[in-house]
């Protein structure tokens, strides 16, 4: 990842983390999103079955990113509604707490980082068909056919 054409950070092998922070996420949601994602489950083993051992398992490493635009609408027009991420100091704060947490669970030289809030260029080599979205609070959807009949 680089910031004004400077190298910031990289890692090898691993777990690229686009983070967004919404203006209802608690450090509960960051401390169950920290824990998730070190312990899911998606390299094989060692036989070559699929989806059995974790960043951890493998000794991957972890790049956090901030990313607020994940929580752009679409709703209307060609313009990104940005209202959905949260304002730039709760973001930051709770941002910080969740990159800080992960290291915490995992090990601090195998979690790197960008930089908040700067226009950075990012490059992904994506090892196999893995791009997740983990949400703390996903929308409950609407059951279809769920309306009643009275007989």
């Amino acid at each position: 990842m680089k910031v004004d054409k400077q190298l910031i950070s990289s890692i090898g092998r691993g777990v690229l983390v686009f983070a967004a922070v919404g203006p209802d996420d608690t450090q509960k949601d960051a401390d169950t999103l920290a824990a998730k994602l070190l312990k899911l489950k998606m390299w094989p083993d060692d036989t070559g079955a699929n989806w059995k051992q974790s960043v951890q398992d493998i000794q991957g490493e972890v790049l956090c990113v901030s990313q607020f635009t994940l929580l752009a609408r679409l709703k209307k027009g060609n313009k990104p509604d940005l209202h959905g991420a949260a304002d730039p100091k709760t973001a930051r704060e709770l941002y910080q707490y969740f990159y800080s947490k992960v290291q915490d669970l995992y090990a601090k030289d195998r979690v790197k980082d960008g930089v908040f809030q700067a226009m950075m260029e990012v490059g992904l080599v994506n090892d196999g068909p893995v791009t997740l979205e983990i949400d703390t609070k996903p929308a409950k959807k609407e059951e279809s056919g769920s309306t009643s009949a009275n007989n």
